[in-house]
């Protein structure tokens, strides 16, 4: 009997648990299309938000963790024009939540202090109004507040303060008054602030310099007043800017005056007010402690301070108005998104960086020997004599902060890695998925800086010769930067979508079927055949020299570098890339090439690399193509049955004689004599008629 009642009582536990579970996940699903129907009004953007789909699988952007509640929601660069809804809180799992670069209205709803989880909150560039909720001070879990580039009012709540695992927060480019809070000083994990171009007022709190874990604090373009703490600038070095705030004043920082008794503030008067500087206040007449002033002292008091108000507004309107003639010189008042940053640069931008981001085309490019080649090309220096001019218009295409890049790759997550490499020369190579702040996609190669040339000029030889190449079936390089601080050098390139050949290649039709519904994985014919002329053309034009490039040996061609986009058109990545590398490291990709055996024989002889390397390597794709294999064998000789070399998956739906005409192509690109190889031209003709 107690058995029976036992179980009995289980099992009304475990229907009130599922029971429980089920209104979980329907209260999720209900929280997320709420949110999808603000963030999309219009319905065209996430068309696979939509009801009774399951949101882990089918919804674009969302994320669950390992017991199915959504843990993340990254939504950034869909071009979402709607508002952000207080139907967020009931994500409650939420940790991450991705919004930037989007063009969102309305405010920040203060429910999202329910989301208790939430880690990173990115709701920058967007047009978002209003104040910021002082409730966020209450989420104990933020590490991350991205909110720049908005249009946020109000002054910045001091709950920020309670915000103790907060390591970046970015408030610049908004609308913000008021002073800093001296509470921001009591975050122990605090490692990059940012409230620059607002119109924030008083003195910088001496707490801020007393931060353990700060490296980057920039207040640029405000209207702070009184002395810089010395500790602060002594800390932070060039992680400190603080241009364009006229009325500050301290010691040992060369683009401020030196402090005066007038700019010592009382030091009775409650932070952020006070700068740490305490004069030595006595009463009139050497003593008088206690002793009530007069009514004439008092009466001369209030004209004193009538007077001083006076003095003060008129100033204040003076600046606005100097300021606001100034931005209109310069071509207009806030800075663009584009030439604009997300976060601070930890230790390695100057005070000069954000003048030299407005006119130069590699933005944060610094070596170890403080080298900026864009400072050159002003000068009429070596840049400038390697054509990188600051009216160059494609080095300005190539403008890219290393914040950005950072920003783009949500700090580098492990969750947009693509591909990683060993260590090498000093550094790890990996690669990253990211999203700019116009949506665009790239990826980002992230190399350790001892891996780049050293040599100055011929450094800016192999990064203009990278910016130059321009082709259909090549893969664009989007722009480059170094960062001195953190030691790696970033190229960022035109993402492609569909990965790289080698993924296309030793495919079980059967078991691909079996797992995604189709055998979308194994290439038609026509595909095939698409994908090996355009390779053909890349190549021709990496070897070709024309008036806006010299003739380029790729030097590492394999399915790895061939990758494939929506369309299948196939784009060959690495191009010049050997002109950037240090030796040993281009050593290093050129074992692993012979180990797959792209590498031309000859190499083993003469240990050089020419134009008919590569068509050696091409031919070696060829032949992968036609086997969709990648271990294939190199043969003098044609097979008597040409269908013996073609993939099995096509179950003969293939035109023999192109077959026939393709092994052939191969067999003469892999010849042992490299000077009896076809050149690309040459092949360009020859498969013109395949």
């Amino acid at each position: 009997m107690a058995c029976a009642r036992l179980a009995a009582a289980l099992s009304i536990l475990l229907l009130a648990l599922c029971a429980r579970a089920r209104a979980a996940d329907e209260g999720e699903a209900r929280a997320l299309l709420a949110l999808g129907a603000a963030l999309d009004p219009t319905g065209r953007l996430l068309p696979s938000w939509a009801p009774g789909r399951d949101p882990c699988r089918a919804f674009e952007g969302v994320a669950c963790d390992a017991r199915g509640a959504v843990a993340n929601v990254s939504l950034q660069g869909k071009g979402l024009a709607g508002t952000l809804p207080p139907a967020v809180a009931g994500l409650r799992a939420l940790t991450g939540l991705y919004l930037h670069y989007n063009a969102l209205r309305g405010a920040v709803p203060r429910e999202l202090a329910a989301l208790r989880g939430l880690t990173d909150l990115y709701l920058d560039v967007n047009n978002l109004s209003g104040p910021i909720p002082p409730e966020l001070g209450a989420m104990a879990s933020l590490q991350v507040v991205q909110l720049c580039y908005n249009q946020l009012t109000g002054s910045i709540p001091t709950q920020l303060g309670n915000l103790t695992r907060l390591t970046v927060l970015a408030l610049q480019s908004n609308r913000l008054t008021g002073a800093i809070p001296a509470s921001l000083g009591g975050l122990p994990l605090l490692a990059r602030l940012d409230l620059s171009f607002n119109s924030l007022f008083g003195s910088i709190p001496v707490r801020l310099a007393q931060l353990p874990r700060l490296v980057a604090l920039d207040v640029r373009n405000n209207s702070l007043t009184g002395s810089v703490p010395a500790e602060l600038a002594a800390r932070l070095q060039a992680g400190f800017q603080y241009g364009n705030n006229t009325d500050l004043c301290g010691a040992g920082l060369p683009a401020l005056r030196p402090c005066t008794p007038a700019d010592l503030i009382d030091p009775d008067r409650p932070q952020p007010f006070s700068a740490g500087i305490a004069p030595q206040v006595t009463a009139p007449g050497g003593g008088g402690h206690g002793r009530a002033p007069s009514t004439k002292a008092l009466t001369a008091v209030v004209v004193v301070a009538v007077a001083l108000l006076a003095a003060t507004a008129a100033g204040l309107l003076a600046l606005s108005w100097r300021r606001w003639r100034m931005r209109r010189v310069a071509g207009g008042s806030p800075p663009t998104v584009a030439g604009a940053r997300c976060s601070t640069e930890a230790a390695a931008a100057k005070a000069s960086s954000a003048h030299k981001s407005a006119s130069s085309a590699l933005a944060s490019l610094e070596y170890s020997n403080a080298w900026d080649p864009l400072a050159d090309a002003r000068g009429g220096g070596a840049a400038a004599g390697l054509g990188f001019s600051s009216q160059d218009a494609l080095a300005q295409s190539l403008r890219i902060s290393t914040e950005e890049v950072e920003s783009a790759t949500r700090y580098f997550s492990e969750l947009n890695l693509l591909g990683r490499r060993g260590r090498k020369a000093g550094g790890l190579a990996a690669t990253y998925r990211g999203t700019l702040r116009d949506g665009t996609p790239v990826a980002v190669k992230r190399l350790g800086k001892t891996c780049c040339r050293q040599e100055e000029a011929e450094f800016l030889r192999g990064l203009r010769l990278l910016a130059e190449l321009r082709h259909d079936n090549v893969v664009a390089l989007r722009g480059f930067c170094c960062s001195r601080a953190r030691g790696e050098c970033f190229l960022v390139y035109d993402f492609v979508p569909n990965g790289s050949l080698s993924q296309f290649l030793d495919v079980d039709a059967a078991s691909t079927a079996a797992a995604a519904g189709g055998s979308h994985r194994v290439l038609e014919w026509s595909t095939r055949i698409s994908i090996i002329k355009g390779i053909a053309r890349g190549i021709e034009y990496l070897h070709s020299a024309r008036p806006s490039k010299p003739a380029l040996v790729h030097q590492n061609i394999s399915a790895d570098k061939v990758l494939l986009d929506y369309a299948y058109r196939p784009l060959i990545s690495g191009c010049g890339l050997h002109k950037l590398l240090v030796d040993d490291l281009v050593f290093s990709t050129l074992k692993a090439s012979a180990a797959m055996g792209y590498l031309a024989p000859e190499y083993t002889t003469v240990g050089r690399l020419s134009e008919k390397s590569d068509v050696y390597a091409f031919g070696v794709i060829v032949l992968q193509v036609l086997a969709g294999k990648r271990k294939v064998a190199v043969t003098a000789q044609l097979p008597g049955d040409v269908g013996e070399l073609v993939d099995g998956n096509l179950q003969g739906s293939y035109s023999a004689a192109e077959a026939a005409k393709l092994a052939e192509i191969a067999v003469a690109c892999t010849g042992e004599d490299p000077d009896r190889r076809p050149t690309m031209a040459k092949l360009l003709q020859e498969l013109a008629t395949v």
